[in-house]
């Protein structure tokens, strides 16, 4: 595969698995609302050099948010997107200087607490889901992903509580998340990471993210609010469950 050997400093083989990757994240996080960052990032840390492994996952991400937020437009909540935009430049400014980081482990069940209280708790308080409390989120998230590299979790069961409806939630989430992903270009540039010896494996993997999102799209629209508001829980549940088992084995 000497074209996808060019693309790839991971070999050919491996590069057009993890296109395929790619494919069938996109497709998930358009059809439930969240999870395939937390799938790709947990794939991509099999194969990947560590120093490598978040900016690019951060980098693929921002591209499949692109993609999904184009064909959901109509639906974002503005107000909920301009609120989020303050805090994520404030976590990112954080990450770039952070020194001190929590203990390994910390991160992750500080993550999947937040989520499950959110889903299975009485839910936030009307307080915290205005303004003030959806830019807190957008910082506290924006510095958690350059940590631990996906934090769409926890961003996907804020944005629950504040969206009615799948296309709204998806939507909102989207381009919330592009936002979030395109302040690691600067975060990680600032750390001296080379993201031109990455760039055709990152620009495939892309493309390839606009037919899973497209994919996704036409099951979300299959799918009623109720059963979408199930599978999305689910979703959110498992991937928080799998946090705590993450977490614990880091402490």
């Amino acid at each position: 595969m000497p074209l996808l050997d060019a693309l790839s400093p991971l070999g050919g083989h491996l590069g057009l698995l993890l296109i395929l990757l790619s494919v069938l994240t996109s497709a998930f996080t358009a059809a439930f609302g969240a999870g395939g960052g937390v799938l790709m990032i947990m794939a991509l840390a099999q194969v990947m050099p560590p120093a490598a492994l978040i900016p690019v996952h951060g980098m693929v991400q921002l591209g499949s948010n692109v993609g999904r937020m184009a064909m959901t437009w109509r639906h974002v909540d503005r107000a909920t997107l301009l609120a989020f935009l303050p805090g994520v430049a404030l976590g990112a400014v954080a990450a770039a200087w952070l020194l001190i980081r929590l203990p390994a482990g910390v991160l992750e069940l500080c993550i999947a607490a937040f989520v499950l209280f959110t889903l299975w708790g009485p839910g936030l308080p009307r307080r915290a889901l205005g303004g003030p409390g959806t830019l807190v989120m957008g910082a506290a998230t924006t510095l958690l992903s350059s940590l631990v590299g996906a934090s769409g979790p926890a961003v996907a069961a804020f944005i629950k509580q504040r969206q009615e409806g799948r296309m709204a939630k998806v939507a909102t989430f989207s381009a919330c998340m592009m936002a979030q992903h395109l302040t690691k270009a600067f975060v990680f540039g600032v750390a001296g990471f080379v993201f031109r010896d990455w760039l055709g494996l990152i620009l495939a993997m892309v493309a390839a993210g606009f037919l899973g999102t497209w994919l996704g799209l036409n099951v979300l629209r299959r799918l009623s609010d109720r059963r979408f508001d199930g599978v999305f829980r689910l979703a959110l549940t498992l991937l928080a469950l799998r946090l705590v088992w993450l977490g614990l084995q880091r402490l």
